[in-house]
């Protein structure tokens, strides 16, 4: 790996990024083909966190936290600052004092496949942060990484610039190519389930407005008054 920083990145259109975070992450993943989601395990510190913005990567090592420094100053408003990192790590490498020179240049949120620290503070201070864990462990500046790379973050290989949608439900990710389709899908899929809410509502059964019982019928299920005796 090339010890770099890539200062030029292209960014997905920010109109397309606010139609995304309007959407939400699970009406956003399942318009993706149920596709670009990270791992459960990255939670929000602040329950009701909610994020969208463009990429801005980084890669650095466990126990480390030198090349977040560093893509600090490549961060613009509206991006999302997104770690991975070469090892498995939980270690604290992030915390109140990076988060707040984040928000001095309106970033959107912190989203990192290792651990945060000063978990209280991110939460009075309100800003959005995903991760792996919640550390003290604190962390040294020694080993150099890169910034603006593809990086795998929660299992997912994001790169610089893709939309990022972040809520309670998870993260997920989209190319930036893939931005206008997913709106598009989106936001048909979100008007299509407000007929169905209402229809649900109203006190229509799932199994009638998804023509389900022919199906069930053939696939065996059997209905019956009572439990047969043996």
């Amino acid at each position: 790996m090339k010890n770099i920083v890539v200062r030029n990145i292209k960014r997905t259109d920010a109109g397309l990024v606010r139609r995304l975070g309007v959407l939400g992450v699970a009406t956003t993943h399942e318009a993706y083909g149920r596709s670009g989601l990270m791992k459960p395990y990255m939670r929000p510190v602040w329950q009701g966190a909610e994020a969208a913005g463009t990429a801005v990567t980084v890669l650095t090592h466990p126990g480390d936290n030198w090349m977040i420094h560093v893509a600090v100053e490549q961060c613009r408003e509206g991006d999302i600052l997104v770690v991975g990192c070469s090892a498995d790590n939980t270690d604290g490498m992030f915390g109140d004092l990076l988060a707040t020179s984040l928000m001095a240049r309106g970033v959107s949120a912190l989203v990192i496949d290792a651990g945060i620290r000063d978990a209280k503070s991110l939460r009075e201070m309100r800003f959005p942060v995903w991760s792996k864990a919640i550390s003290a462990k604190g962390t040294v500046k020694a080993a150099l990484g890169a910034v603006n790379i593809p990086v795998v973050c929660a299992g997912v290989n994001v790169i610089p610039g893709d939309a990022i949608v972040a809520d309670d439900d998870g993260v997920v990710v989209v190319k930036r190519g893939d931005a206008a389709d997913v709106v598009a899908r989106g936001e048909k899929r979100h008007a299509d389930e407000e007929g169905k809410r209402k229809r649900l509502a109203s006190g229509e059964l799932g199994l009638d407005m998804y023509n389900m019982r022919e199906p069930l019928k053939r696939a065996g299920l059997v209905y019956v008054d009572e439990l047969p005796e043996d």
